[in-house]
């Protein structure tokens, strides 16, 4: 006989929330303090997965996870320095401690230099190179063995038209982005017998911190926003499991500026 004091609950069977745990996935988002990644945190969070966000801002990482747990998601945040090996390999391990094992890492961590070419001192060369190629790198070697021993996963490279598009002032910015492009496509073609995805998402023009006060002023009002990026993010990582979607342009409905 059931006994009302034992504790048990009376409440029905609840199948849909089992289905969603069972659906539910690890998400590491790096570069997620701010503009894109923040926005692809909260969207991965809102479909129900577990976030790991890492960055280097410990107080707008504090802040975004206090947001999505306020609206009842799962996240945890990291400091990380994704230039640094020690560090990737250390915000790995806690990640999958704290979450478990990362199903799938979206390497959105960027910066850039508007500067030409001759102006472009071997600081901004090293910077950029270090986090946009380099960073992507070390983070995509921390998770894929397990990736490949599960014989699944999914990596996401948000990168940049630039990556195949010239533009004045953005030499190093581009030669990164076409390096991880090459570095991603490469890739894929190697673990993809192994069910692993590859995609690369190559934005035009976002309003994000990126850009200068004066660019914002003069263009903002052209440029897409950072939660249209994110929801594209979403898509990609949501296709069925016979489905890839490997590289996706978007650029804002008035082209390049």
């Amino acid at each position: 006989m059931h006994s009302e004091k034992s504790g048990a609950s009376t409440k029905p069977f609840n199948k849909f929330h089992i289905f969603k745990i069972m659906r539910q996935k690890v998400i590491w988002v790096s570069g997620s303090s701010s503009g894109i990644g923040r926005e692809i945190a909260k969207e991965f969070s809102k479909a129900g997965h577990k976030v790991a966000v890492t960055a280097r801002r410990k107080n707008d990482l504090a802040k975004l996870v206090n947001e999505i747990r306020s609206e009842g998601g799962i996240a945890s945040a990291f400091i990380c320095n994704v230039m640094s090996g020690k560090s990737v390999i250390s915000t790995f391990k806690k990640i999958t401690e704290d979450l478990g094992k990362v199903d799938c890492l979206v390497n959105n961590a960027g910066t850039t230099v508007f500067k030409s070419f001759t102006d472009t001192s071997i600081s901004d060369y090293d910077n950029v190179l270090n986090t946009n190629l380099r960073g992507a790198f070390l983070c995509i070697k921390s998770v894929l063995p397990e990736m490949l021993t599960k014989k699944k996963g999914h990596i996401i490279n948000v990168l940049s038209v630039a990556a195949n598009t010239a533009f004045e002032n953005s030499s190093v910015y581009a030669a990164s982005k076409a390096a991880l492009l090459a570095m991603s496509n490469s890739l894929r073609s190697e673990v993809r017998s192994k069910k692993i995805k590859v995609s690369n998402i190559l934005p035009g023009a976002v309003e994000t911190e990126m850009w200068d006060k004066k660019s914002i002023e003069q263009f903002g009002h052209k440029m897409m926003q950072p939660i249209d990026i994110a929801k594209i993010v979403l898509t990609v990582f949501n296709q069925p499991d016979r489905v890839l979607i490997e590289d996706i342009i978007v650029r804002p409905e008035f082209g390049d500026l």
